[in-house]
């Protein structure tokens, strides 16, 4: 479904959808970039390039490089310095949003939850019961 939207580049309107979240003009400027960064990266000197040497022979923005590997237009396969921020913590991932480290993390959290609940739940069911003299 499209709808109209202000582009993020340069404010202009347009109609985003599944395939542009940026105007057409700002769409083909991209183009043109990931053109010259996908040539630069196949030459066979170039394969090991990272991101921030990218950034600086070709003057293309960081968060585009993010963009083409996330959506799987550079394959970290062939060009395996490239990867993107990992949601949590920022370390280069090249698949998922999160890294190995912040997804261990979450599950031990998630993990430490359950017990905890497990141990209120058991500690509800354990009925104590006080005995009077009349």
């Amino acid at each position: 479904m499209s709808e109209i939207a202000n582009c993020p580049n340069c404010g202009a309107l347009f109609m985003k959808n599944a395939f542009l979240d940026v105007c057409p003009a700002c769409s083909k400027a991209e183009e043109e970039a990931y053109q010259r960064v996908y040539q630069f990266l196949r030459k066979r000197e170039n394969r090991a390039a990272t991101i921030p040497q990218l950034e600086k022979a070709l003057g293309v923005e960081r968060s585009l490089i993010y963009k083409w590997v996330k959506k799987g237009r550079l394959h970290t396969a062939h060009f395996p310095n490239l990867g993107y921020p990992c949601d949590r913590c920022g370390a280069l991932i090249t698949q998922g949003s999160v890294c190995e480290s912040c997804r261990n993390e979450v599950k031990a959290d998630l993990e430490q939850i359950k017990r905890e609940e497990a141990f209120k739940e058991e500690k509800n069911k354990r009925a104590t019961y006080y005995l009077t003299e009349e």
